[in-house]
C-alpha cells in the first residue's frame, strides 16, 4: 500500500532530507510530495523522480493547507521553527504523524496527551543541534548509568563552519544556514547554565566574551560560547543532580573576540531603522556607532574603542566595514545592513565544502574512579547543495521517518530523540553517510 509523505520546505537544510527519501521511495511505495513558496526551488530538489512531485505551496494559508495534509501519512515541517505549532494542530485534528528538526515549545508540548490517544507522533528536535546533540549524548549518558557511574559534567557544543580546504577568509566562517538567524544570535536571551553547582547568568550582551578554548584532536582550536538555555536539558537527560551542565555553539578561534564588536556597537539590532541608510556608504553606518571626534579616523576610534589588535582589524578590513560603498538598502535596521555585508563576502562558492563540528564533554564517578570521555563528531559537506548542514539536519529527519512509516517506530505522542528505539537506528545508520562520532575516555 502506498504512503504519502509531506515536506513542507525546500530550503537548504531540506535537500540532504528530500534525496534520501526519494532514493528510498520506489523500495517502500512512498510518493513524496515537496511543497515550498518558491515552484522551480522545489521542482529543483525533487528532478525527474518519478515518485516525487513538487508544488507550489502556502503553508500559512489554512485553506489552502489543510486539503493538502489530509491526504498525506506523514507531513515533515522544515518550516521556520514558530510555524511548526499551526502544522502540528491540524495534523493533531486530521490525525497524521509530523516530524520537525526544531526545538519542541510549550504549545507543541501541550499537544502530547492528545497526540497519544489519537496514535499520533510528533517527533521534534530530530535535526544535528538540536538533535544528532540528543541522540549522541544520551547514548553515552545512559552507557555510564547502565554501569553505575554518577555524572559530575556535561558539555556540549555544535557549530556550522566552513571544511579546511574552503576556509580561505580571515573570519575562518562562511554562511551554512540562515544568515539573518546568524546575525540576530546576538539578540538571543540570557544564557543560562551550572558549573559546579552553580548557577550562572550571562547577559546576551556578554555572551560572546565569555567563551571557552575547545581543541579537538586532528582539527585544531575552537572557541564556544554559551546557548541561551542549559538548564532545561537537566530534566530531558535525566540530569536533575548533576553539579555541571553547560550547551553552547562551537566557532573558529577568534571568531568571538571580533563578533562582539558588532554586538557592542549595536549592529545587530533589529529594533529601528538606520536614517539614510540607501544613501549611507558602509564606513559612513560604522562611524555612526562610534564616538565623535574628528581628528581620528573610523578605523582608530574603532581600534581604540575597543582594544583591538590588528588581527581583528584585518577581519574588519577585509569584510569591507570600512569601504566607501553605499549600502542601498532603503530603511535598513542595522542588523539588516550587517546581514547585507556579511553575506556579500562570506557565502559559500561554488566549490566549497561546508562543516559541523559537535563535541562533548562527560566526566563521572563510578567505583570512587573519576573518568572523562570526549566524543566529536566532525563532518564536512559534500557540495553547496549537499551541505554538511543539510546532511546532519535532514538524514536525522529521514531516517526517522523511514522507521515510522516501517512500523518500527512505535513511540507515540511528543517526543523528543532521547529514548534507545529512536537514537540506536538512527546512530547507526547515520555512520553509513560518514556522520560518526570518535570517543576516548580516560581517567580525569
Amino acid at each position: 500500500m502506498s504512503q504519502s509523505i509531506l515536506i513542507i520546505g525546500a530550503g537548504r537544510s531540506s535537500s540532504s532530507l528530500i534525496r534520501y527519501m526519494l532514493q528510498h521511495a520506489k523500495t517502500y511505495n512512498w510518493q513524496i510530495h515537496v511543497g515550498d513558496q518558491d515552484l522551480s526551488v522545489a521542482e529543483a530538489k525533487v528532478g525527474s523522480s518519478e515518485n516525487g512531485v513538487a508544488f507550489a505551496f502556502n503553508a500559512l494559508n489554512r485553506e489552502e493547507r489543510l486539503p493538502v495534509l489530509e491526504k498525506m501519512d506523514l507531513v515533515i515541517s522544515m518550516l521556520p521553527a514558530h510555524l511548526h505549532i499551526e502544522i502540528a494542530k491540524d495534523c493533531l485534528l486530521l490525525g497524521k504523524h509530523v516530524i520537525t528538526p526544531s526545538y519542541v515549545t510549550k504549545e507543541m508540548t501541550a499537544l502530547n496527551e492528545e497526540a497519544k490517544k489519537k496514535g499520533l507522533l510528533f517527533l521534534n528536535e530530530m535535526g544535528v543541534d538540536p538533535g544528532i546533540d540528543h541522540m549522541s549524548a544520551m547514548k553515552i549518558i545512559h552507557g555510564i548509568k547502565a554501569k553505575g557511574g554518577e555524572l559530575l559534567r556535561f558539555e556540549s557544543f555544535t557549530g556550522g563552519l566552513i571544511a579546511p580546504e574552503s576556509d580561505n577568509n580571515p573570519w575562518n566562517y562562511k554562511f551554512t544556514w540562515n544568515p539573518r538567524n546568524v546575525v540576530l544570535a546576538g539578540q538571543g536571551g540570557t544564557a543560562q547554565f551550572q558549573q559546579n553547582h552553580e548557577l550562572k547568568y550571562i547577559p546576551k550582551h556578554q555572551v560572546f566574551q565569555r567563551v571557552k578554548p575547545i581543541a579537538i584532536d586532528g582539527h585544531g582550536e575552537f572557541e564556544g560560547y554559551a546557548n541561551r538555555d542549559s538548564l532545561s536539558y537537566k530534566k530531558v537527560y535525566g540530569l536533575e543532580k548533576i553539579p555541571t551542565i553547560y550547551r553552547g555553539t562551537l566557532r573558529k578561534k577568534g571568531f568571538c573576540t571580533a563578533w562582539d564588536v558588532f554586538v557592542q556597537l549595536g549592529m545587530v539590532n533589529d529594533d529601528f531603522i538606520v536614517e539614510g541608510s540607501k544613501e549611507l556608504s558602509y564606513r559612513q553606518f560604522t562611524n555612526a556607532f562610534l564616538t565623535y571626534d574628528q581628528t581620528k579616523s573610523v578605523e582608530e576610534k574603532l581600534q581604540a574603542t575597543f582594544g583591538l589588535s590588528e588581527e581583528i582589524m584585518h577581519k574588519f578590513r577585509w569584510l569591507g566595514l570600512f569601504d566607501d560603498t553605499i549600502i542601498g538598502l532603503d530603511e535598513a535596521t542595522p542588523a539588516q545592513v550587517l546581514q547585507q555585508l556579511l553575506e556579500s563576502k562570506l557565502q559559500l562558492d561554488e566549490d566549497d565544502k561546508d562543516m559541523i563540528v559537535m563535541w562533548h564533554r562527560f566526566n563521572y564517578i563510578i567505583d570512587g574512579v573519576e573518568k572523562e570521555i570526549h566524543s566529536s563528531m566532525v563532518v564536512e559537506g559534500e557540495d553547496p547543495r549537499f551541505t554538511a548542514m543539510s546532511n546532519t539536519v535532514g538524514l536525522p529527519v529521514a531516517i526517522a521517518a523511514k522507521h515510522l512509516l516501517t512500523g518500527e517506530l512505535k513511540l507515540r505522542g511528543v517526543q523528543l530523540p532521547i529514548d534507545a528505539a529512536i537514537y540506536e537506528p538512527i546512530l547507526r545508520e547515520l555512520e553509513d553517510y560518514n556522520i560518526i562520532f570518535n570517543e576516548n575516555e580516560f581517567d580525569a
